[in-house]
């Protein structure tokens, strides 16, 4: 998939290959993808914030054209932190905005606790703070909407049923809990269809969800961060709940919240002119000089 302008690289981190697509010269923005995405759903991010920043769109390990490790272990958090901090340096920056979405969210909220140095901002989109998630699945109303979770443990099953039906889930899961329907085109679909069929990819893709179980995210504490924080939020996302957000300034001493109504998880997507509209405010706001 080639767009003007836009460069397909591989960059080597953490012991694997990572494809991404860049844009634009400037301070680096570093975008990480979810489930069942790929660099591609930032296509509407991309030209917008080239104009101004280094754009990096991350296909994240097990992904499309990115390296596809073997084994639930290879897709632990503590791997997935790495990788972003490799990614960072390796590209030359001692800093970046850091931007993620559902997965890629979940992957951010780790990578700035664990080096806040190397963020500036963090801007999460349908992903609550850690410690709200977990939190969140202990209750009756998000058990009901994490189910899928629970069928994801399974071997071979999930792998199957994703891909039954010309990959009929994969269609299901944009277009069928989007409120617009038509934020994704026949050729978005295929594009997101073809990347779940690439040798390895769709078990990769679950590991996530594998590790998540076995990982941490229910013993480990959480400190307060003092990197400047906004999270966007679809108010019509039927996986994760809108209470989900409440408190989370509890965890961020910067934090900014912009709901969007009649919007589904696929936020950046589903409503990208305003998705980018508030990343736009935020990042004008927190790099205004103060005056005396």
């Amino acid at each position: 998939m080639t767009i003007a302008g836009w460069e397909h690289h591989q960059i080597e981190t953490n012991g694997v290959q990572l494809h991404y697509v860049a844009a634009g010269e400037g301070p680096l923005m570093l975008f990480l993808h979810g489930f069942p995405e790929f660099w591609y759903s930032w296509r509407h991010q991309i030209p917008e914030f080239a104009q101004d920043y280094r754009v990096v769109a991350l296909d994240l390990r097990g992904y499309n054209d990115s390296d596809k490790p073997e084994g639930v272990d290879a897709y632990r958090m503590a791997e997935l932190v790495a990788d972003v901090a490799g990614v960072i340096r390796g590209l030359g920056y001692n800093r970046c905005i850091l931007v993620g979405h559902d997965w890629g969210g979940a992957v951010a909220w780790s990578t700035v606790y664990a080096h806040p140095d190397l963020i500036d901002r963090l801007i999460v989109m349908n992903l609550p703070h850690p410690a709200k998630f977990a939190a969140g699945l202990q209750t009756p109303q998000q058990l009901l909407r994490s189910w899928y979770i629970g069928l994801f443990q399974l071997p071979l099953l999930p792998e199957w049923l994703i891909q039954a039906g010309d990959y009929w889930a994969i269609e299901q899961m944009f277009r069928g809990t989007a409120v617009d329907k038509s934020a994704f085109s026949e050729a978005d679909i295929a594009a997101y269809k073809t990347a779940a069929a690439k040798p390895g990819a769709l078990t990769a893709m679950l590991n996530y969800y594998r590790a998540l179980v076995q990982g941490d995210l229910f013993q480990r504490s959480w400190g307060v961060l003092e990197v400047p924080t906004l999270l966007i939020w679809g108010e019509a996302d039927v996986a994760l709940g809108k209470e989900l957000t409440y408190g989370t300034e509890a965890y961020v001493r910067d934090f900014h919240l912009r709901y969007i109504p009649n919007c589904s998880h696929w936020v950046q997507q589903e409503q990208p002119a305003l998705v980018n509209q508030y990343m736009r405010e935020f990042l004008a706001l927190e790099t205004r000089v103060p005056h005396d």
